[in-house]
């Protein structure tokens, strides 16, 4: 099945499936959720408007557009994870950083088909409900220097040696639970090394498909609310329409400087809908606590907007070179 057609089945689905769902309170009751909707064998992007529009709060869309996010991060490199119906987590961020040269958690060949991987993360997103960790770490034996060579390893979070540490809830979406996380001398085979490089091919594309699929998920999380609602048609339109588009959008290169032109686009529209979302749902009900919620977790969308803002304005100048 084409990306097109996959997605246009999957707005049918948020157009015409119930827009009734159950009220989901912590991390551990989206998780089992969450894994129904992976055995689905969906494509990420049709799992990130699913996620989205089964979700009673922006964290659970959140939640979904993240993992859904990670699906189409590790696609083209190794598919197998995928048929699985993992929740996984992306282990990146250090104490100084998640920039190469802020990375000091090591994963080293041992010579026996296994690796050992050792090291802290500061921010584990989903960490208490995490099936797999994807561990960014500095292959051993490289020394400190600006541009260290750098893996990404699936560490289940059954392996022995992996402890946590509890981080003070946000004040936005706190249902969606972070941890610091130690990898000590965590023992995993060899094949768990993905192919690629740690950075170029996962941590900096991430940072855009993440930006991709979080906006696809919650714009399927407020159709439904528009729907269920009875808000008017023009507005479930609206967010039909930037749905669509940023789902087209999920299937081209997230490194091309034309992708990063038009994601903003398309987040300055979602940002525009939001306040109009917003609008219609103190005119309907500001008693209402899904409004409660939805206002309380606005800060969401300020998350990492001074690094976008720069991904954008280095695009511009990519793009002035070309002419």
């Amino acid at each position: 099945m084409s990306d097109q057609s996959d997605l246009m089945d999957a707005l049918r689905f948020a157009l015409s499936s119930r827009a009734d769902v159950d009220a989901l309170e912590t991390a551990e009751d989206w998780a089992p959720e969450w894994r129904a909707q992976a055995a689905e064998g969906l494509s990420p992007v049709a799992l990130a408007v699913s996620g989205g529009f089964l979700s009673d709060r922006l964290a659970w869309a959140f939640a979904g557009g993240y993992q859904a996010a990670l699906r189409r991060l590790l696609t083209p490199f190794r598919p197998q994870l995928l048929e699985n119906e993992w929740t996984m987590a992306l282990c990146a961020t250090e104490s100084s950083g998640n920039r190469p040269r802020d990375i000091r958690t090591q994963v080293t060949d041992n010579g026996d088909g296994t690796v050992t991987v050792s090291g802290e993360k500061s921010w584990t997103t989903l960490g208490p409900v995490a099936d797999v960790f994807l561990v960014v770490a500095r292959i051993n034996g490289h020394e400190p220097e600006a541009r260290p060579a750098l893996k990404v390893v699936a560490v289940p979070a059954s392996s022995e040696g992996i402890y946590f540490s509890e981080k003070t809830p946000l004040e936005f979406v706190p249902e969606v639970p972070h941890q610091a996380a130690a990898f000590d001398n965590v023992r995993v085979p060899q094949a768990a090394v993905l192919p690629g490089d740690g950075y170029s091919d996962y941590v900096k594309p991430f940072r855009t498909v993440e930006d991709t699929f979080i906006a696809i998920a919650t714009h399927a999380y407020l159709l439904r609310e528009a729907r269920y609602r009875g808000w008017p048609d023009p507005l479930i339109e609206a967010l039909a329409a930037n749905l669509f588009s940023l789902g087209s959008l999920a299937s081209v290169d997230a490194g091309s400087p034309a992708t990063h032109v038009a994601l903003a686009g398309l987040l300055g529209q979602g940002q525009a809908l939001y306040g109009r979302v917003t609008d219609q749902w103190r005119g309907s009900d500001n008693g209402d606590p899904a409004l409660r919620r939805w206002l309380r977790d606005q800060p969401l969308f300020q998350i990492a907007s001074k690094p976008r803002e720069l991904r954008v304005q280095r695009a511009w100048e990519q793009l002035a070179t070309l002419s």
